[in-house]
């Protein structure tokens, strides 16, 4: 056994939940600092996410602050915060629309589906399978009304949405957006996707 293995937090006996996560050390098998900061629960397998690409960050904190400056007052954007699907499911989307009153509570770690109106996942290489077929299913799967992909299409954002089908519990694409995203729900968002901050 490697001397990582050895000081590895072991699973409970049932299995990871999603309430774990609340629980897991501060610091790594080697007194790593932050060492669990960024990690998913996702059906029940813990997921580390890898440092993040200049894109991803830039994408993230420039349509975080769009989204917010856009809302209604009962709305608020919030970034990289966990949204617990089940209790086994608790993915950390980049970018969220939330009711504003979750948003304002400073001391909660993940929200629930009925608080959440949109997610959005920011593709990256080691996680594009996750943010194109299971959380966006997942997503689905608990009622949360709109989602976006956001792809890198040679350092420009191209924007995915969709809107959930109630009938199918199953997400519609209804739109690509290069160059500016302007959409009608969940609330009216104008974005020129050509002038984010790079």
């Amino acid at each position: 056994m490697s001397n990582a293995l050895k000081y590895w937090p072991s699973p409970p006996p049932w299995g990871w939940k999603a309430d774990d996560l609340d629980h897991l050390p501060s610091e790594g098998p080697h007194g790593e600092p932050d060492f669990f900061k960024h990690v998913e629960l996702i059906d029940g397998a813990l997921v580390f996410m890898s440092p993040q690409k200049r894109f991803h960050q830039r994408i993230i904190r420039a349509l975080t602050e769009a989204l917010d400056n856009q809302a209604p007052e009962h709305l608020s954007a919030v970034d990289q915060m966990d949204v617990k699907l089940g209790h086994r499911m608790r993915p950390c989307p980049d970018v969220l629309i939330v009711d504003t009153e979750a948003a304002d509570d400073d001391d909660r770690t993940c929200y629930t589906p009925d608080e959440v109106r949109l997610v959005v996942e920011v593709v990256s290489a080691e996680s594009e399978d996750r943010d194109r077929k299971t959380k966006p299913s997942r997503y689905a799967e608990a009622g949360i009304a709109h989602f976006w992909r956001v792809e890198n299409s040679d350092g420009r954002p191209v924007f995915h949405i969709y809107d959930l089908d109630p009938a199918t519990r199953g997400y519609s694409l209804t739109g690509i957006h290069h160059g500016r995203l302007t959409v009608s729900v969940p609330f009216p968002i104008d974005i020129d996707l050509d002038k984010l901050p790079r």
